[in-house]
C-alpha cells in the first residue's frame, strides 16, 4: 500500500465521522451555547481542510476506495473518493461552514423562548454528516442511508420554531421525501433482485448482463427517486412551497446543497450503471422543461425567497442537460455548473436574510430604496445576481457556455432545442434578477405598493456586537457582522470560481473523464483487473 493510499484510508471517513462526533459533543454541551458554537465551527473547519486535502490527493493519484470496518467490498461498506466526490465535499464544506457562522450571527442560540435552539447545531452537524456520506457512498444502500440522515435532520431544521407555516411546509417536505425514499427502496430492491448486489462497482459489471427492459425499469425507478430529491420537472412542485418558510440560514443550505445531492446521485448512477441509455432523451426533455417552467414560475413571484426557489428549480435543468448529453464535455460542464450553483444560490439566500434584517421583509411589494440605505447590501446582492444571470465574465457565464458548447457539439435536433432553451432561460434569469434589483434597491420605498406596511429601516448599521435574537424581524436596520462576513466570503468564493476558472475547469474535465472511464472506479473498489470486459 502506497503512502497516498495510507492518507486516503486515514482521511476518507473523517468528513462523515467528525460531524457525527461533534454532534454528540454539542448535545453534551447543550446548556453552553458558546461551547456548542466553538465545537461546530472547529469541526466544520476541519472537514473543509480534510476535504481540500482529499481533492488534492484524488486529483493527483486518482480514485481510491476505503473499506469500512474491515469488510472487503462488495460485502462491506465502501467509501469512494474520486475527483467528483472530493470536489463536492469541498464545495459543500465551504457552504456549511459559511452558513453556520451566518446562523450564529443571526442569533441562533440556546434558551430563547421562541426556539429549541440547543438542538440546532447538533442537527446541523448531522445534516453535514449525511451530505458527506451521500457523496462518498460506494453502494446504493449506503447512499440511501445518507439520504435518510438528510431527511431526518432537514425536517428538524425546517420546522424549528414550530410556527404554523413551518410545520405545514415541513409536513409537505417530509411526505414528498418519504415518497422519494420509498421509490428509492423499490429501486434498490429491483437492483438487488436482478443482480444480487448493491455495490456500485459490482453493479456496473453485472447490470449489463440483465435484459434491456429490466435495466430500463431499474434506471427509471432510480431516476424518479433522485429526480424528486433534485427537484427535476415534473417532480419539483414541492420545493417552492417548502424552502421559503424556513429561517434564512436553513433555506440557504437547503437550496444550495440538498437538491445537488440528488443531482450527484443522478450523475453517479447514470455514468456508472447506465451510460448512454435510451432514457437520455427523456432526461433532456425533462431538463428543458425544468429550465423553462422554473424560470417562468420565478417571473410570477413577488417574494424574493419564492422567486429564488423557482430559479433554483430552473437551473437544475442546466445540470440535467449536461448529464443527459453523456459526453465528456457535457459532464464537465455539469460538474462545474453544480459547484457554481451551490455557491451562488446559497449566497443569494443569505443576502435575502440580510434584506429581511435590513428592511423587515422579503416581499418586492414592500421593498425599496435599499441601495441608498445600504450600499454594501446592494453590492453583495448584485454580484451573485449577475453571476446567476450568466453575465460575463462570471462563473455562471463560463458554466453555461461550456454546457451550450457541449450541446452544440452533439448537434442533434433535441440538443439544439436544449441550447436554445438554455439561452432563453439565461436571459429570463437576468430579467428576474434585474426586476429584484430595480424594485428592491433603486425605486423609492414610498413607491412600493405596500411600502408603508414594512418596518422602517433608517440606516444600514453593521452591528459589531453579538445579536442573539432569533426573531427574523428583530433589529430591523441592523446587520450583525457575523451575518455580513460569511455572505461577503461566499461572494468572494463565487468570484474565485471565475478567477480560477482554468484550473477548476481542468478538475471538472478530469472528473468527467473519470466518470466516463468506469474501469478506474471498478478497479479501485474491487481490485485491479476487475473491470476487464466492461465497456
Amino acid at each position: 500500500m502506497t503512502i497516498a493510499h495510507d492518507w486516503f484510508y486515514t482521511l476518507g471517513p473523517l468528513p462523515v465521522l467528525i460531524p457525527l462526533l461533534a454532534a454528540a459533543a454539542t448535545l453534551v454541551f447543550g446548556r453552553r451555547p458558546t461551547s456548542q458554537r466553538i465545537i461546530t465551527v472547529v469541526a466544520l473547519t476541519a472537514v473543509l481542510a480534510i476535504s481540500g486535502l482529499l481533492l488534492y490527493l484524488a486529483d493527483r493519484d486518482g480514485t481510491t476506495a476505503i473499506q469500512v470496518g474491515g469488510w472487503n467490498s462488495p460485502i462491506g461498506i465502501t467509501l469512494v473518493v474520486d475527483r467528483l466526490s472530493a470536489a463536492m465535499l469541498v464545495v459543500s464544506s465551504i457552504v456549511l461552514l459559511a452558513v453556520v457562522v451566518y446562523a450564529v450571527g443571526q442569533g441562533v442560540r440556546d434558551g430563547t423562548e421562541h426556539q429549541p435552539t440547543s438542538i440546532f447545531l447538533p442537527t446541523y452537524l448531522a445534516l453535514s454528516a449525511g451530505i458527506s456520506n451521500a457523496f462518498l457512498a460506494g453502494d446504493l444502500f449506503n447512499l440511501y442511508v445518507g439520504f435518510e440522515v438528510l431527511l431526518a435532520a432537514s425536517f428538524v431544521l425546517l420546522t424549528l420554531g414550530a410556527s404554523a407555516d413551518r410545520v405545514r411546509a415541513g409536513v409537505s417536505y417530509v411526505m414528498v421525501s418519504m415518497v422519494s425514499s420509498l421509490v428509492f427502496l423499490c429501486g434498490i430492491a429491483f437492483a438487488y433482485a436482478a443482480t444480487g448486489t448493491l455495490n456500485l462497482a459490482q453493479l456496473a459489471i453485472r447490470i449489463g448482463a440483465i435484459p434491456d427492459g429490466v435495466r430500463t425499469a431499474i434506471f427509471a425507478v432510480l431516476l424518479v427517486a433522485f429526480g424528486i430529491k433534485a427537484a427535476v420537472f415534473p417532480l419539483s412542485n414541492w420545493l417552492p412551497d417548502s424552502y421559503p418558510t424556513a429561517p434564512a440560514p436553513i433555506t440557504a443550505v437547503f437550496a444550495g446543497l440538498l437538491t445537488k445531492v440528488g443531482v450527484y446521485a443522478i450523475i453517479r448512477t447514470h455514468t456508472l450503471l447506465f451510460p448512454g441509455h435510451t432514457l437520455d432523451n427523456v432526461l433532456m426533455v425533462s431538463g428543458l422543461l425544468t429550465m423553462l417552467v422554473g424560470i417562468l414560475g420565478a417571473i410570477a413571484q413577488s417574494d424574493i425567497k419564492r422567486l429564488l426557489s423557482f430559479t433554483l428549480v430552473s437551473h437544475i435543468g442546466y445540470m440535467v442537460f449536461g448529464i443527459a448529453l453523456s459526453t465528456k464535455a457535457g459532464l464537465a460542464g455539469a460538474v462545474y455548473y453544480v459547484a457554481h450553483h451551490i455557491i451562488v444560490q446559497t449566497t443569494l439566500f443569505l443576502v435575502v436574510g440580510l434584506i429581511e434584517r435590513q428592511a423587515g421583509s422579503s416581499s418586492l411589494r414592500r421593498l425599496g430604496g435599499l441601495a441608498a440605505a445600504s450600499p454594501l447590501l446592494g453590492v453583495v446582492f448584485l454580484i451573485p445576481a449577475l453571476n446567476l444571470g450568466g453575465i460575463p465574465p462570471f462563473s455562471g457565464f463560463i458554466g453555461k457556455v461550456a454546457l451550450l458548447q457541449a450541446g452544440a457539439a452533439q448537434a442533434t435536433p433535441l440538443a439544439w432545442v436544449l441550447v436554445a432553451g438554455g439561452v432563453v432561460t439565461s436571459l429570463l434569469t437576468l430579467y428576474v434578477c434585474a426586476r429584484v434589483w430595480t424594485k428592491a434597491f433603486w425605486r423609492s420605498r414610498a413607491d412600493a405598493p405596500e411600502g408603508a406596511l414594512a418596518d422602517a429601516a433608517p440606516s444600514a448599521l453593521i452591528d459589531e456586537s453579538f445579536d442573539i435574537s432569533f426573531d427574523d424581524r428583530a433589529d430591523v436596520g441592523r446587520m450583525p457582522a457575523f451575518m455580513v462576513a460569511p455572505t461577503i466570503a461566499l461572494v468572494g468564493v463565487g468570484l474565485s470560481l471565475t478567477v480560477f476558472a482554468g484550473p477548476l475547469i481542468g478538475i471538472a474535465d478530469r472528473a468527467a473523464a473519470d466518470l466516463r472511464d468506469r474501469a478506474g472506479y471498478i478497479d479501485a473498489v474491487l481490485g485491479p483487473g476487475s473491470s476487464s470486459g466492461v465497456r
